[in-house]
């Protein structure tokens, strides 16, 4: 099977060498990377980079101030790599002004994703599950009011106290990529299999439904590369 990696999980390596974490992750196994930024590396050195280890860039994570403040160099890169899939990572939303402003903001970005396309995705961490100051579930106002798509972090969303197989079948078509991750119940993160998330659960609606899976595993334990290999292998057993 092909998996990606969120490249925030080895940040060690990428913040100093960029190539190196890309090199890392192909070393390990993985085929797909997902981008936390190119650490100053413009789009035709990385698409470089990417030939030469043979992976491909499935997604990037692009935050709203680098959208509004020129979305079309983003999308250009966004073409130069070949990546379809742009996900916000997060954004602010704890009042209703807040909320309000990212659902106006994500109305005009999509349609001049989608015109050149690129599909344009949110990723959850909890609190977009939990009301906000006035009262709002982001997720289900970003559901109800947008067109985006959706990047469920199935732990974020279990830490939330939500059922991630039950909401992988209710946002069903707006769900392309699931965010595979562990932790303990204090919130702290975990590698694959060694936290107390339906992993395994989660991994198998992913295959059943051919979604596109992303490992994430942040907690550089004793650093990123031997954090992100431990999920690797753990993957490796679901396959047998």
């Amino acid at each position: 099977m092909n998996y990606g990696i969120q490249l925030y999980s080895i940040r060690d390596v990428a913040e100093k060498d960029f190539e190196a974490a890309l090199k890392t992750a192909a070393d390990i196994g993985y085929t797909m990377v997902e981008s936390a930024g190119f650490f100053g590396h413009d789009a035709a050195t990385v698409k470089g980079w990417l030939q030469k280890y043979d992976l491909s860039l499935c997604s990037t994570h692009t935050g709203v101030l680098e959208l509004g403040t020129d979305i079309d160099a983003v999308l250009d890169d966004h073409e130069a790599l070949g990546c379809h899939d742009l996900i916000i990572p997060g954004a602010h939303f704890g009042t209703k002004e807040k909320l309000d402003r990212l659902i106006d903001n994500i109305n005009q970005w999509q349609p001049l994703a989608a015109a050149r396309g690129i599909r344009m995705h949110y990723h959850n961490h909890h609190k977009e599950f939990l009301p906000n100051e006035d009262g709002q579930i982001a997720m289900d106002e970003l559901r109800r009011r947008t067109n985006i798509l959706f990047e469920i972090d199935t732990y974020w969303a279990f830490v939330a106290g939500r059922d991630p197989l039950a909401l992988l079948d209710d946002y069903g078509d707006r769900v392309q990529f699931i965010h595979l991750k562990d932790g303990l119940a204090d919130h702290t993160g975990a590698s694959l299999g060694e936290g107390v998330a339906p992993v395994l659960d989660v991994w198998k609606k992913a295959v059943a439904t051919g979604r596109t899976i992303v490992v994430e595993s942040e907690g550089l334990v004793p650093s990123g590369p031997v954090e992100v290999a431990r999920c690797m292998a753990y993957l490796k057993t679901l396959e047998e």
